[in-house]
């Protein structure tokens, strides 16, 4: 569906609700096109296709969406594919989507899919800064790369909190094993950077590259957004190295557990195997046994099975066993 089109003149918005048939007629050198669809059909793209003379290539990566962020130049025009991210607290989940955005000549269109980044709020900030917005399309170009770049730092909050809280798990003095939920936070943190780092190289083309339909003045803006995506990049490489020392160090914890559990277990067989002995002896029924007919016998034994038991059982506290 077409969520906003509009034809903005010196950066400031021209009245009333447009098709992209009229805003196209309105392209004039001080003015462009913005159009923004969210998840929109092959019949509803095609008529935005046909007025601004879109690659065909490039159409259908808009719509299949499933891209690697990327920027690619068809003709006279460039593809910029951007990764939006949201952190699912509840489900300690990456939720990905994507924007494709297509710069031309006196125009900008945008495709979202997906719920991350809203670009209404982008749209309000940018037509409060005319002078910006008077730069063209490029200036567009920024508003959306800098909201999904800004959009990634809640994200980085949410995965470092919950490997702070696995980490505590670990070391705990519950007996807890968080490996399933270390692997996940592996996967979430992966597929986040799948997300973010490709984007490093376009964000570099556009900050030092003359590239059609980008103003020089807003190279200066993009290397901003590389500056601050490179920074959360390492902290997303940082996260992998960091939940890597913590499954190790899971791993570790549950060896260190399962010696403890078996000296424990063996210590009380060792006590155990004294009375055990003692009464297998004299159960065997044979007539002339020691003690036997003596009043002292038995309690001579029991005492002597509780002496026994008494030192292991010193014996292994002092040992760190039981």
């Amino acid at each position: 569906m077409i969520v906003d089109c509009a034809v903005y003149r010196e950066g400031k918005r021209l009245p009333g609700e447009l098709t992209p048939e009229a805003a196209s007629k309105l392209r004039v050198e001080d003015a462009f096109v913005w159009i923004g669809l969210h998840e929109p059909t092959p019949e509803e793209f095609k008529v935005v296709r046909g007025e601004f003379d879109l690659h065909e290539l490039a159409v259908e990566d808009a719509i299949k969406a499933h891209q690697r962020p990327k920027l690619e130049r068809y003709d006279d025009s460039l593809l910029l594919v951007l990764k939006t991210a949201r952190y699912d607290d509840v489900e300690e989940a990456v939720v990905l989507g994507e924007i494709l955005l297509f710069l031309g000549p006196g125009f900008i269109v945008a495709v979202r899919h997906g719920e991350a980044s809203q670009l209404r709020e982008v749209r309000r900030k940018l037509e409060s800064r005319p002078e910006f917005l008077s730069l063209g399309p490029s200036a567009v170009l920024y508003g959306v790369v800098d909201r999904v770049v800004d959009d990634y730092a809640p994200v980085v909050d949410g995965v470092e909190q919950d490997i702070e809280e696995v980490e505590e798990q670990v070391f705990s003095s519950e007996r807890t094993n968080p490996a399933e939920r270390i692997y996940y936070l592996k996967r979430e943190v992966l597929e986040f950077r799948r997300a973010t780092t490709p984007l490093l190289t376009p964000l570099s083309q556009l900050a030092s590259q003359p590239l059609p339909h980008v103003h020089p003045e807003c190279r200066q803006y993009f290397r901003d957004v590389y500056d601050h995506l490179l920074r959360l990049s390492e902290q997303v490489d940082s996260f992998r190295d960091l939940l890597n020392s913590v499954l190790e160090a899971n791993l570790t914890q549950v060896s260190v557990r399962q010696n403890e559990d078996m000296r424990r277990i063996s210590a009380w067989v060792a006590i155990a195997v004294v009375p055990t002995m003692i009464a297998g002896i004299y159960g065997m029924n044979f007539e002339h046994m020691p003690e036997l007919r003596s009043p002292f016998g038995y309690p001579a034994v029991m005492g002597f099975i509780l002496l026994v038991c008494s030192g292991l059982y010193i014996f292994f506290r002092r040992r760190e066993w039981l």
